[in-house]
């Protein structure tokens, strides 16, 4: 082939990604769906990608465990074994902590022995954690347990949206890569339901289950197929996209796009720091690592560590059961985000759900403000009361509505496969230290302003729209491989 027929082909699978709508006129049939439009793109994909979905998912569900855990059993907690604030602060930080460090090694552990194997070891710290949690009689304990489950979540929250991006069809690639937060969003709900009802050891021993049955459950899926091309196993590498794409489907021209990808790349699984200094990789490190360091600065992660308590500063006499009310309204925003996303687009889902947060952030900061200036025997407590109420739900809803999917979507979506693995750890690794910072001084702000305090975070969401509006491309509906060609 000539150099200017090279040219004219790469000119042509660019197409498809700088003009919405022109990938549905390729011939695989899987492509002409809408997402939940047909029954074909049910039809055309294999109930083996669902159930692979729905097995992984118990990983996020262990890491919203952890998130939410913290809020309903911090005063039994501090009573219990005699902790001040700080300390119960410092503890419920300790989670991003080893989050961190488990972000460090996931894109390596996964390359090197895949995503299975990477949430295979997840799972062992995250239930060693609890148990230790759960005997915990003075913080030596206590911030062991934090640290080891929090090594788990790191690996979790990078394997688990990668490993479905790469089994997904692109035109369901979307909703289902959003069931890592719709998972994510559940297992803190869990955690503040039974949070009311069980005491917080009781709780801890119930942190196990969802790793234990993910452990169980990861024997009978099968692996990622661009993980095995990538590494070289042919064979093995058409037999999981059979698997997944179900058997009377026609995978070769899936298989010869992604053959095409590797070849392009360099498949080893040793990458150095300096290879991501590279020109062409700037653009989608910046996107990936930016939306993922302002999705933590919105300041979430504070509003659900310490729902409770923002909801006893506002004057509300149940917390939890608000808390618990939260929970509700995210997982049923988060089912929105998933019927969405393929639909309208990553890209305006992220700007209408930022300044959605920015709205909302500001209305709660106002309601703190306002209590400042009246009586508190005045009935407009009441009335500031119920505005932060309404301001953090309305929060809620719109981070589930974009913030909270859309950026570990578009992560796994546009870091080339070669890089994947660094890439993608320090992606997380940043990740989860602006959540640990987060998550350490939100108690501290509140404490000291708590108007102040949701202003800060109001200022980050309308920087996010700023910087999606400028940077994020639309990814809706392009294969992984499509993606990739454009970014080079």
């Amino acid at each position: 082939m000539s150099l200017r027929e090279e040219n004219e082909e790469g000119r042509d699978l660019k197409k498809p990604f700088l003009h919405a709508g022109s990938w549905y006129r390729m011939s695989n049939n899987v492509r002409q769906s809408s997402l939940f439009g047909s029954t074909q793109a049910i039809r055309d994909s294999s109930i083996s990608v669902f159930l692979c979905v729905f097995i992984v998912a118990l990983g996020p569900i262990q890491f919203g465990f952890t998130a939410g855990y913290t809020s309903p059993t911090q005063s039994a907690i501090i009573s219990d074994l005699g902790l001040s604030v700080s300390e119960f602060s410092f503890f419920g930080s300790l989670s991003n902590v080893g989050a961190m460090v488990g972000a460090i090694a996931s894109g390596q552990i996964a390359e090197y022995i895949g995503r299975k194997g990477s949430l295979m070891i997840a799972s062992i710290p995250n239930i060693i954690g609890w148990l230790v949690i759960s005997f915990a009689k003075d913080t030596s304990f206590l911030y062991m347990g934090r640290l080891l489950e929090g090594f788990g979540v790191g690996i979790i929250s990078y394997t688990v949206p990668v490993y479905i991006a790469e089994i997904a069809p692109q035109n369901l690639r979307g909703a289902l890569v959003s069931v890592n937060q719709l998972s994510v969003a559940i297992g803190t709900m869990l955690a503040y339901l039974l949070g009311i009802f069980v005491e917080w050891r009781i709780l801890a021993v119930l942190g196990i289950l969802p790793c234990a049955l993910l452990t169980l459950a990861l024997f009978f899926i099968p692996e990622s197929p661009r993980w095995l091309a990538k590494i070289g196993l042919t064979d093995e590498f058409e037999t999981s996209l059979q698997v997944l794409r179900g058997f009377d489907v026609d995978i070769s021209v899936e298989v010869n796009e992604i053959k095409r990808s590797l070849a392009s790349t360099n498949k080893s699984t040793t990458i150095r720091f300096a290879e991501l200094k590279q020109r062409r990789y700037r653009l989608p490190l910046m996107i990936g690592i930016g939306l993922l360091i302002l999705q933590q600065l919105s300041g979430i992660n504070g509003v659900f560590f310490y729902s409770s308590t923002i909801f006893q500063n506002a004057g509300i006499t149940s917390s939890d059961i608000a808390t618990f009310g939260v929970g509700i309204v995210q997982v049923l925003a988060t089912c929105v985000t998933l019927w969405l996303v393929d639909k309208a687009g990553r890209r305006i889902l992220l700007i209408v759900s930022s300044a959605g947060m920015a709205f909302s952030l500001l209305v709660v900061a106002i309601s703190f403000y306002m209590k400042d200036y009246v009586s508190e025997n005045s009935p407009l407590q009441g009335t500031f009361s119920i505005l932060s109420l309404v301001g953090v739900v309305a929060m809620v809803i719109a981070f589930s509505a974009g913030m909270g999917a859309i950026p570990w979507i578009i992560m796994s979506e546009i870091l080339p496969i070669n890089i994947k693995g660094l890439a993608g750890s320090v992606a997380t690794l940043a990740s989860w230290l602006f959540s640990w910072l987060v998550t350490l001084t939100a108690n501290l702000l509140l404490g000291w302003n708590s108007g102040g305090t949701f202003t800060i975070y109001a200022v980050v969401c309308i920087f996010t729209v700023v910087f999606v509006s400028i940077w994020v491309p639309e990814t809706k509906g392009k294969t992984l491989e499509e993606i990739q060609l454009f970014f080079k």
